[in-house]
């Protein structure tokens, strides 16, 4: 085993007995085509780090999550391929992480950086399977894989109060995202969330003679934080906690670092004392969600495999910051389960995996070949086995030569203009004392910088740099700039 391979992963071990089985689940009806493989419901949430049961987050009301968690397989150490909407979604369902296809930023649509890419869904359909997605998976509509779905519905933004309701004015304004949050007087079914549920639902119960692939996308936690107001009461202020953080977290991290904090934000949500007001605002949105993610478990025929992520973290004031938008642990760290007959139940795996994982589990779930130069890798051995061997990091990457290698113990952070970070998890798991540059650790440096991409496409891909929008109609006919 090389030097690199001690350093990254966790210790090797045999794989468990039976991974060469063929798997049990509930196979389709049928002699067409697509007949005998599985049924995949995947669920997408928007913008979730993990502040849920099944994570040790005691504070987190998330009962479903904690149901499944019981019933599945948790990854607590997932990451995503970039934190923000535009390039994790591509990178999901396209299979390529940003370096190899130059989707950045949202503004950046994979149909312009990789215009040949086979999406997942539509490897799927071409394989005989009736797909179906509803709410937000790719960023924006005019992302989406139109010919991937044999049914497509978008979402859109309900219940949108004349804003900003709570947050400063100067924060709403400058975020671009809507930054804001609400305690809303209405019922759970006038929200959009609550309608793609239904929806999917109904096409799962629909009975047919084909395998199908039903995709959710459910936006909250997505700015802004407006649920109804029973999800606010079920985190009362005075029990909301804030995330740890200390003075001058700043201090030891490279100039593109804090380039990148919204520090503006955090000074003021400090200084108007409303730093718990938002967590709980975000929290609430949490609840929300996990009460429509039970809904739609409830009505998932048995036997379906099931498989939920969120595109990314989100910081909440570490680092002075707010958003995605960066490479430290808040921000990459996301949620990614997996549930199912021939899944380990009730299981934890720590070892360090990505979302571009996804793609490669879905071929080998329905035994379909994957297209050539995928970035992940099947996970289905650690679905048997957690504690398989697997030495292999997570590569997250914002905007070209910006890149964080996660392993179970360090991140290694190397930004494009040479600056770096490196955390130790075991002692530092907030990231508070930038280790890089001290002698004594230049060789887990070496041995994680030997992860990083030779190449980094460039970005937006070949002459496409142009920024792409999608409006909403509102419900009372004006319309919205869907938010990053």
């Amino acid at each position: 085993m090389r030097r690199r391979d001690l350093l990254i992963g966790g210790a090797a071990t045999a794989l468990g007995a039976g991974l060469g089985a063929r798997w049990s689940w509930a196979r389709a009806p049928g002699r067409g085509r697509g007949a005998g493989r599985p049924n995949i419901l995947l669920i997408s949430i928007d913008d979730m780090k993990p502040w849920i049961g099944p994570h040790g987050f005691a504070a987190a009301h998330t009962p479903n999550l904690d149901r499944l968690a019981q019933r599945g397989l948790i990854f607590r150490n997932a990451y995503c391929a970039a934190p923000a909407c535009s390039p994790s979604r591509a990178a999901v369902f396209t299979g390529l992480a940003p370096h190899q296809t130059g989707c950045y930023g949202n503004q950046h649509s994979w149909l312009r950086t990789s215009p040949g890419a086979v999406t997942f869904p539509r490897l799927l359909k071409d394989a005989g399977y009736f797909t179906a997605g509803f709410g937000k998976l790719f960023h924006i509509p005019s992302h989406d894989d139109d010919g991937a779905w044999s049914l497509r519905r978008h979402y859109r933004l309900y219940k949108m109060p004349n804003a900003p309701v709570n947050a400063p004015k100067s924060i709403y304004r400058r975020s671009g995202s809507r930054f804001d949050w609400a305690a809303l007087d209405v019922p759970v079914e006038e929200m959009d969330d609550h309608h793609q549920v239904d929806r999917a639902a109904r096409a799962m119960k629909t009975e047919r003679s084909r395998p199908w692939f039903v995709a959710v996308g459910l936006f909250r936690p997505h700015l802004p934080w407006y649920v109804p107001r029973r999800f606010f009461d079920l985190h009362p202020l005075e029990s909301v906690p804030l995330p740890p953080t200390i003075p001058n977290d700043l201090d030891d991290v490279p100039a593109q670092g804090r380039k990148w904090a919204k520090s503006y934000e955090h000074r003021v949500l400090v200084s108007r004392g409303l730093w718990r007001e938002a967590v709980q605002a975000y929290m609430a949105s949490i609840s929300y969600v996990d009460y429509e993610l039970g809904r739609l478990l409830a009505q998932t025929p048995p036997g379906t495999i099931v498989i939920i992520w969120s595109d990314h973290g989100w910081h909440l004031g570490p680092k002075n910051h707010w958003h995605k938008y960066a490479l430290w642990e808040e921000a990459t760290q996301t949620v990614f389960a997996m549930t199912g007959p021939g899944i380990a139940a009730g299981a934890r795996c720590t070892r360090t995996v990505s979302l571009n994982d996804i793609y490669p589990t879905i071929a080998e779930l329905c035994e379909l070949p994957a297209p050539p130069g995928l970035a992940g890798r099947s996970v289905l051995p650690l679905t048997r086995d957690p504690s398989a061997g697997w030495n292999r990091p997570a590569l997250t990457t914002w905007w070209r030569g910006n890149h964080a290698i996660r392993s179970e113990r360090y991140r290694y952070i190397r930004y494009a203009d040479g600056g770096e970070e490196l955390y130790d998890h075991w002692h530092d798991p907030h990231e508070w004392t930038n280790l890089a540059g001290k002698p004594e650790v230049a060789h887990i440096v070496e041995a994680h910088a030997a992860h990083l991409p030779e190449r980094n496409a460039r970005a937006g891909g070949a002459g496409s740099r142009r920024k792409q929008h999608s409006w909403l109609e509102l419900p009372d006919g004006r319309r919205a700039l869907i938010p990053a």
